[in-house]
């Protein structure tokens, strides 16, 4: 394999996923749900169609790069431990696959907000109610994501400390974003007032630290050819 260009395809991935997160995840959201107030969200929802369905779109981009990232990274981190390289990948799989269950609650009121017959059923207030209702069980089967997610970069983070081949400094980066994950998810189950969405934030460093050192640096080939003959030879 062309270990170089696996780490340059890696880091354009790393790239164009956060920037697809942040604007499906966080900016679109902050735009339109207003937490406490169903009539003003599906107002906002449907004067801003447009920018609801980019936000579900956004996450489509960013779930296929995250995909293609667990193989990419599978193959860059095995020399140092295939089995849990593969543990790595089987986290984020299932991390997205949850994700991708919780982002149906995202795109559901756009059905409950149209105009098929059966929905005159329902008054005004009550369509309003399940819209935001249906946006509380995205953010909330989101949660589950996040332990699953923060688990994949905990043990990429110990295989990246103990490779030759990329930088220590960007394992313990990604070790403390994805230990943010995994704890802002029990603390939403356990104590949600300790929930604290900074503990997302921790994610940001070292995803911008291996975006960047990706791009620029990639992995020291001969190394990981090194260490990959030696675990062929073991």
């Amino acid at each position: 394999m062309n270990v170089q260009r696996y780490a340059r395809i890696a880091g354009v991935l790393l790239l164009i996923s956060l920037v697809a997160g942040g604007f499906g995840e966080a900016f679109v959201p902050s735009k339109l749900i207003v937490a406490h107030d169903a009539a003003a969200t599906v107002a906002n929802i449907k004067n801003f169609d447009f920018l609801y369905r980019l936000g579900f779109a956004a996450f489509l981009i960013e779930s296929l790069c995250d995909i293609t990232l667990v193989v990419i990274f599978y193959a860059l981190l095995k020399p140092v431990n295939k089995e849990l390289s593969l543990l790595a990948a089987f986290f984020g799989l299932v991390g997205t696959a949850l994700f991708a269950f919780a982002e149906a609650f995202y795109f559901a009121p756009l059905l409950m907000i149209g105009s098929a017959d059966y929905l005159k059923t329902f008054a005004p207030d009550q369509l309003n109610t399940l819209v935001l209702l249906s946006l509380k069980f995205y953010g909330y089967a989101g949660m589950i994501f996040t332990a699953y997610y923060g688990m994949s970069w905990i043990v990429r983070a110990y295989l990246i400390w103990h490779s030759a081949y990329l930088p220590k400094f960007l394992g313990v980066l990604m070790a403390i974003g994805g230990i943010g994950f995994v704890v802002r998810n029990f603390a939403m189950i356990l104590a949600p007032a300790y929930a604290s969405d900074v503990l997302l934030m921790l994610m940001f460093p070292g995803g911008l630290a291996m975006t960047g050192w990706l791009l620029v640096k990639g992995v020291d080939v001969a190394k990981w050819n090194a260490q990959a003959n030696a675990g062929r030879a073991s």
